[in-house]
């Protein structure tokens, strides 16, 4: 069964009404993504105003942070909500790291591969007993005494997912991770051609079991009850897939389709600022490979074929639908 997951607002003020709503209106999941805001603070409030659903930062920046920091951060947040937490995790891009965080960027799987690895040290220490002996090429963790080893552990380690692209991040959320989140611009094709063998192989190579490792996904979904919602939801479509488009890192998903001349033309008008009209290039076969299109009564059975047996988690925030609705359109998903 697909689990669906919603957006928790980084705005604290908004975050309990919100959080609220997810739990009461059949959502499994809440989200929050590392913007403008900290994603951490908003899941603390989330956490105390639920109690049923998980709570998951998609994604918090690892690089901007080290993996001390980030294995207190996850402690605590699995503890006060009782191991509903996921520590969502992505490597951001190195502009981002080295000009906006002022934090080293290099190797960005092997890395992110040593981060994890090291929580899960510090994790074993805190959890387990023990001794702190963590060295590595990236981070070295060594020193841990009683005053600084939580005692509220009866809830467990968080589980840990990353975000990727990629083959080499794909294959570290693999080996190391409790699962994936499949990067929002990603198609059906990408996923089941690309990022599945990846995962399948190396999951087999180091012993685990698939039904262990999740993959979340970030849909795109254009639908409305109206026309005139109908064509906004298409056009912010559009040019949401517009701007992942214009990023060279993302270019192998596109050219799996064929579409090799469309990432360089959408990274020089993005260069130019005409990122409205960037949207206009995503023409209707473009954005039926990226979204899943249709009126609100068929859209879960579009979804189900998709994406069921595929992945296991789906972000969907069915903007400006009715709350009955949205209700039953989850109600929908959990059915048989």
């Amino acid at each position: 069964m697909l689990k669906v997951d919603g957006g928790i607002p980084v705005n604290m003020n908004d975050v309990k009404a919100r959080a609220e709503w997810l739990e009461a209106i059949g959502y499994d999941g809440g989200m929050t993504a590392e913007t403008s805001h900290d994603p951490f603070l908003p899941l603390a409030i989330a956490a105390e105003h639920t109690s049923k659903i998980d709570l998951m930062t998609s994604i918090a920046v690892a690089f901007a942070r080290n993996p001390m920091l980030l294995a207190n951060l996850g402690h605590d947040l699995n503890a006060y909500s009782e191991g509903r937490f996921i520590l969502g995790l992505g490597s951001q891009i190195r502009p981002h790291i080295r000009k906006r965080f002022s934090m080293e960027w290099s190797h960005p799987a092997a890395r992110m591969k040593e981060m994890i690895q090291a929580m899960h040290a510090i994790w074993d220490c805190w959890h387990d007993g023990k001794p702190l002996d963590f060295r590595g090429e990236f981070y070295q963790h060594s020193l841990m005494t009683p005053v600084f080893t939580p005692l509220n552990i009866e809830h467990g380690r968080p589980r840990v997912f990353l975000a990727a692209v990629g083959p080499g991040m794909t294959k570290t959320a693999a080996e190391v991770a409790d699962g994936l989140i499949v990067h929002s611009f990603s198609t059906a094709k990408y996923i089941k051609e690309v990022t599945m063998p990846v995962v399948e192989e190396t999951l087999k190579a180091a012993g685990r079991k698939r039904e262990d490792f999740e993959l979340s996904y970030p849909a795109f979904v254009v639908t409305g009850e109206t026309e005139e919602q109908y064509n906004r939801n298409k056009k912010a479509t559009q040019e949401r897939i517009a701007f992942y488009g214009s990023t060279p890192a993302y270019k192998g998903v596109l050219e799996a389709h064929g579409w090799n001349d469309l990432q360089p033309e959408l990274n020089r008008m993005s260069k130019a600022g005409q990122w409205e009209e960037m949207g206009t290039l995503i023409e209707d076969d473009i954005l039926d490979a990226f979204a899943t299109v249709g009126e609100p009564k068929d859209i879960v059975a579009a979804m189900k074929e998709r994406y069921d047996g595929v992945l296991d988690r789906l972000t969907i925030g069915f903007d400006g639908l009715e709350a009955e609705t949205v209700s039953n359109l989850l109600a929908e998903f959990k059915a048989a």
